[in-house]
């Protein structure tokens, strides 16, 4: 993949590939040659809903149409002003602490830099270039030190209440919102738009405030912003300069969704707001949380999705994505929150891996393979800018250890090693860049909480017939007791106790239902328990469909768990391999089951019996997920032309998989199975293993949520619906052996 590598390590890519999903063909994506494309974003260059301010169609909306997305609702009532980075509530605790340690560092950077000067000169223009296109020379320079001269000068008269400061960061947004018509050059005008958008919108929210601002000036302020920066923004994240959804990597979602939702704050404009909120919770992207924060690992280690890339992007994805948690909490939004802390995941993950343990020995963190559409293959984490600082680790450690009471061990680690962070070309103690508005240590700082919470986010998953345990800690806490119980309600076994570090801890109870919960101990005290995790070991039946009710739209589901499917198209059913079973016509027919189906399994199995009458390629005995990005699914035949099992979070480049010897035979009933335990996945035809996979590291809980569990159809919409019967379908928790295969085949 062809990159350009800049000052600020944000990551150039332009895509000539026509790569094709080994699972599907790409949807009617085109692959246009953008490597040194020219384009001109102006006012007016877009014509897009929702760009006036509250009304119009809205964005979220048509992203939504991809089918790639869920409707979230994101927020309601008035925005809160100012409340991007920082609200009335942070300057006041600011303007109260600038002159004490720590927060008197950070400040002492801030008015030592020139760009928070009163000599300081505006240089807009009307065109900002960013990428060598070969006709324009770049100047996107005087876009980035004029947002850092505005956000600082802007710091300064918040924090001091020197007017002269707020009549300078006015000057400078004058000048640029009476000048600037269009940011353009190569596909880093993206970036540009992005970054510098989400920057210039806070210091334009910041100064919304001040009385010497006309209103007419603020005005033309929002309207640059809204008319030259969100239409690229917006663009970007629909369309990713028709690439395929995998090839830029997630800085670059990251900084369009930061300006979407800034620029949605700044305009009051609650569209854009939860257009930026919705493709951050369920957008196709490598930005959106689950693709940016790949993997997790045990003690919810999160691998980053550029971490095999290198530390300088990973370390700006995390700067990126705590702007935007901010700025949504500020707006009564927690995605700091979201899927059980996951951007403390990836922060926790990246810190750990970025700082030294002993001498120059910087410490190890977990890692698994990485693909896209590019074929940029990584296998191990990068050494490469290994270290790297960015002013974003006082966010981080702030948010989760002083205001939610969390333990962050290596942000709260990074935050403090690096302060006081500075900004603006001058972060402190790392290199100079712009990505970053920055000053944390003044800005994000608090006063340490009193008492850390009790241990929370307990997850039980069952690898290899185990119990793997992961919880968030406690701050303050020393170390952690791990207890178990038969019951419920207790009572409650220390198994282990005296746990620092990764909060993890592996059981061997054997076969059974077990429970537990972990609590902390603190200078204090114990304090109570976390919340309840179930595991359940052994093999047990998840979801048995029958298919003998013969009539009806209703498959119902034998084992108890209410997990009945929904027979969808022509409703037809036929003769099974006992029984009745439900028959697909190949065009129309497939069976739906409930959502989030498999998102509790870790070992599983999936057995049944078919019969397949067209030997067509890429239809679907099953499969599960959430589109075309992530999913779990069985083919009776795959363009290698063999039956192919595959799992993956990462599209159809990044797939795990199983293939077998030879196509699945039609014309005849035939049984199937596929099964995990631990990382050894093996495929099965009528009781004989045809392909294992002993590497494969992805549990069907790391797809996360799914709405797409179908039996007969295909998350590609190219790919043909099955056409045969269905019979006798059943999910297990843990891997049945071959003798129970047998066994189950011999019963039917």
């Amino acid at each position: 993949m062809k990159t350009t590598e800049l000052q600020d390590y944000n990551g150039s890519a332009s895509n000539t590939s026509t790569s094709r999903a080994p699972s599907a063909q790409l949807d009617d994506v085109v692959h246009a040659d953008l490597g040194r494309r020219n384009f001109l974003m102006s006012l007016g260059a877009l014509a897009l809903a929702g760009c006036g301010a509250g009304g119009g169609g809205s964005p979220a909306a048509s992203l939504l149409s991809t089918g790639t997305m869920s409707a979230t609702a994101a927020s309601t009532g008035a925005f809160v002003h100012p409340g991007l980075l920082h609200t009335q509530s942070d300057f006041d605790r600011m303007a109260a602490k600038y002159t004490t340690s720590p927060w008197s560092g950070s400040w002492n950077l801030l008015i030592n830099n020139s760009h928070a000067s009163l000599s300081y000169t505006p240089h807009p223009v009307s065109i900002v270039y960013r990428g060598n296109d070969g006709v324009h020379p770049q100047n996107y320079s005087n876009l980035y030190n004029d947002v850092a001269a505005a956000y600082a000068c802007a710091l300064r008269w918040k924090i001091s209440g020197d007017t002269a400061y707020a009549d300078k960061a006015v000057q400078i947004m004058n000048a640029w919102s009476s000048t600037l018509t269009g940011i353009s050059g190569t596909t880093d005008a993206d970036l540009a738009a992005g970054i510098y958008g989400y920057e210039f919108a806070n210091a334009g929210e910041i100064m919304r405030t001040y009385s010497g601002w006309a209103a007419a000036d603020f005005t033309s302020f929002q309207n640059m912003m809204r008319n030259v920066f969100y239409p690229i923004n917006h663009d970007f994240l629909i369309r990713h300069n028709n690439t395929d959804i995998t090839h830029y990597w997630a800085n670059w979602d990251l900084c369009n969704m930061a300006s979407i939702l800034a620029i949605g704050v700044l305009c009051d404009d609650r569209t854009l707001f939860d257009e930026a909120v919705t493709y951050f919770q369920s957008g196709p992207g490598n930005g959106a949380a689950a693709q940016a924060v790949y993997y997790i690992h045990p003690g919810f280690l999160g691998q980053w999705q550029e971490s095999g890339r290198d530390q300088g992007h990973s370390t700006l994805g995390i700067a990126l994505m705590g702007a935007i948690c901010e700025m949504a909490w500020n707006q009564g939004v927690d995605l700091y929150g979201w899927d059980n802390n996951r951007f403390l995941m990836g922060a926790e993950y990246v810190a750990k891996g970025n700082l030294i343990q002993s001498g120059t020995t910087y410490y190890t963190v977990p890692y698994v393979p990485y693909n896209n559409v590019d074929n940029v293959y990584y296998n191990v984490f990068s050494t490469n800018s290994q270290g790297n600082i960015r002013p974003c680790w006082a966010l981080v450690y702030n948010h989760y250890v002083n205001r939610k009471g969390l333990a962050a061990p290596y942000s709260k680690m990074f935050a403090l090693q690096i302060q006081p962070e500075g900004g603006g070309g001058n972060y402190g103690s790392n290199s100079g860049g712009y990505d970053q508005l920055g000053y944390g240590t003044l800005t994000c700082t608090r006063d340490p909480i009193a008492a850390g919470v009790p241990p929370s986010g307990l997850k039980a998953r069952a690898p290899a017939g185990q119990v793997e345990l992961s919880w968030w800690g406690s701050a303050y806490a020393t170390s952690y007791n791990v207890k178990r119980a038969t019951s419920t309600s207790g009572p409650w076994t220390v198994i282990a106790s005296g746990i620092t570090d990764l909060l993890t801890y592996t059981d061997n109870p054997g076969d059974g239902t077990w429970y537990y919960v972990v609590s902390a101990m603190t200078p204090s005290g114990e304090t109570a328990d976390s919340n309840r995790a179930t595991a359940k070991i052994g093999k047990t039946l998840h979801t048995y469909l029958a298919c003998n009710e013969g009539t009806g739209t209703t498959v119902s589901d034998a084992s108890g768990q209410g997990h009945a499917g929904t027979l969808n198209g022509s409703g037809a059913w036929g003769s099974g391999k006992s029984g009745s079973a439900v028959a697909l016509n190949g065009s129309t027919d497939y069976v739906s089951l409930p959502s989030n189906l498999v998102t509790d399994l870790t070992d599983f199995t999936v057995a049944t019996w078919v019969y397949w009458n067209a030997a067509r390629t890429w239809e679907r005995v099953f499969d599960f997920g959430s589109g075309t990005g992530r999913y779990m699914f069985l083919t009776p035949r795959s363009g290698g032309g063999t039956v192919r099992f595959a799992i993956t979070v990462d599209g159809g480049h990044g797939e795990q998989a199983v293939n077998g010897t030879a196509a699945l035979p039609t014309g005849q009933w035939v049984h199937v199975a596929v099964t995990l335990s631990g990382r050894l996945a093996t495929l099965y035809v009528n009781g004989t293993a045809v392909g294992s996979n002993s590497a494969e590291f992805l549990p069907p809980w790391q797809l996360g949520g799914t709405n797409q569990n179908w039996i007969g159809r295909s998350q590609y919409s190219g790919d043909p619906y099955f056409n045969g019967r269905v019979d006798e379908f059943r999910i297990y928790r843990g891997a049945l052996t071959a003798a129970d295969i047998a066994a189950l085949i011999a019963s039917s």
